[in-house]
């Protein structure tokens, strides 16, 4: 089904309301991690209960991924979307209200914390195809530019959260989490209006679940996804512990140095990618940035000194930023009538790679007592294993 432009909006605004898209899902993500010693004093709720709350949220995501692929196509991208920004904000405004409501406020912030992610991950389904079926010149650009903006709004999350609580306190942090719930809402009434396109023409059904995986390329890429979202999250999650170590900072500053050095780097290579891609090939490009990450990982493990170690952290960000946007666009362009299911199913791996990353580290750590040096040593195995399937993608699609 294709929308009419109107004079007041063109596809350029359906992009740029995608942009604000994955920085609403970069609020849902990274906002209640920075409020946990503040919950564990407020509500007495012990610190390990509250860390559940970050698997709750990528295992609620993970379930939308799955179930979004049956009811997107029937109640429409419009429509999916709205509810996606909806209950975005929802869940961030609930946060304010259900722990005090509610008998116990661990059960409050769980029910806000489900609300969001439902949110968040309806975002990391639509947000791709939205823009991949907007009529741009160059696909791959768009796409790299649009994944930079996750990165970007967890700069800012992080950034402008720290400044509020700086000069207000973190005592007010309600008012922080009603402000940014605005962000959401704003964008939900621009999706109300903006022209969107189909991914496929209106005769087109699309390519069955079924027959997705029986296609070698699509296995291929579902494990390229994975990779990429375990070789992110595998440093990522651990970025914190790497600038703490080599800064001789509190945890409170290398919460925010480490994760915030990974990120802006992440998207700066996105960024890069949206600029100058043209000119470059993305499967070549995608394989250097595979080696290039398999260095960062080495250094992260190897270096003596955790300043190095540091910078082995943003090396690994920098090579990173590719990997997941550039499996969307060779998705898209290889198997043409994928259609919803093919993003969805990319988004569930992704997503699985970005659970599995930081445990197999961390498991990997502690059978060698708890050494993370070596922990992310052995984890370099998924950026080893993504620069394989690239070679791999490459013979397939030929």
């Amino acid at each position: 089904m294709h929308f009419r432009q109107t004079k007041q909006f063109t596809y350029n605004h359906t992009i740029k309301a995608c942009f604000i898209g994955f920085i609403v899902q970069a609020i849902v993500n990274n906002f209640v991690p920075l409020l946990f010693l503040v919950f564990q004093s407020s509500y007495d709720i012990a610190l390990s209960k509250i860390t559940l709350l970050i698997t709750f949220n990528f295992c609620i995501q993970l379930i939308v991924d799955l179930l979004s692929a049956g009811f997107i196509d029937r109640i429409g991208y419009r429509a999916s979307m709205i509810l996606a920004h909806l209950l975005s904000a929802a869940g961030l405004l609930l946060l304010t209200l259900l722990p005090e409501l509610l008998p116990d406020p661990f059960a409050g912030l769980l029910i806000s914390v489900m609300v969001y992610a439902a949110g968040g991950g309806l975002l990391e389904v639509l947000v791709s195809p939205v823009v991949e079926a907007c009529p741009t010149d160059n696909k791959e650009t768009a796409m790299s530019l649009l994944h930079s903006f996750y990165c970007w709004g967890h700069v800012a999350v992080v950034l402008i959260s720290t400044l509020f609580f700086a000069v207000a306190g973190t005592e007010n942090w309600k008012i922080l989490a009603i402000l940014w719930s605005i962000v959401p809402l704003f964008n939900c009434l621009l999706f109300t209006r903006v022209p969107i396109y189909s991914l496929l023409e209106d005769s087109d059904t699309g390519v069955p679940v079924k027959e997705l995986f029986r296609s070698r390329l699509f296995c291929l890429l579902l494990l390229a996804m994975l990779c990429a979202g375990a070789s992110e999250q595998a440093v990522s999650q651990w970025a914190s512990f790497f600038a703490e170590s080599g800064l001789h900072v509190s945890k409170t500053i290398g919460d925010l140095a480490g994760p915030m050095f990974f990120a802006a780097l992440m998207g700066a290579s996105r960024a890069i990618y949206g600029k100058y891609g043209e000119r470059i090939n993305l499967n070549q490009f995608m394989k250097a940035s595979s080696f290039l990450c398999i260095v960062g990982y080495l250094i992260v493990s190897l270096s003596p000194l955790p300043a190095i170690s540091l910078l082995g952290c943003g090396i690994c960000g920098l090579s990173v930023g590719i990997l997941w946007p550039g499996t969307f666009s060779t998705a898209s362009k290889t198997i043409p009538k994928g259609g919803t299911p093919l993003f969805a199913l990319l988004a569930l791996g992704g997503d699985a790679g970005c659970s599995l990353g930081p445990t197999f580290a961390g498991l990997a750590a502690s059978i060698f007592d708890g050494d993370l040096h070596k922990g992310i040593l052995a984890a370099v195995i998924f950026p080893v294993l993504m620069l394989l399937t690239c070679f791999s993608i490459k013979q397939a699609h030929h």
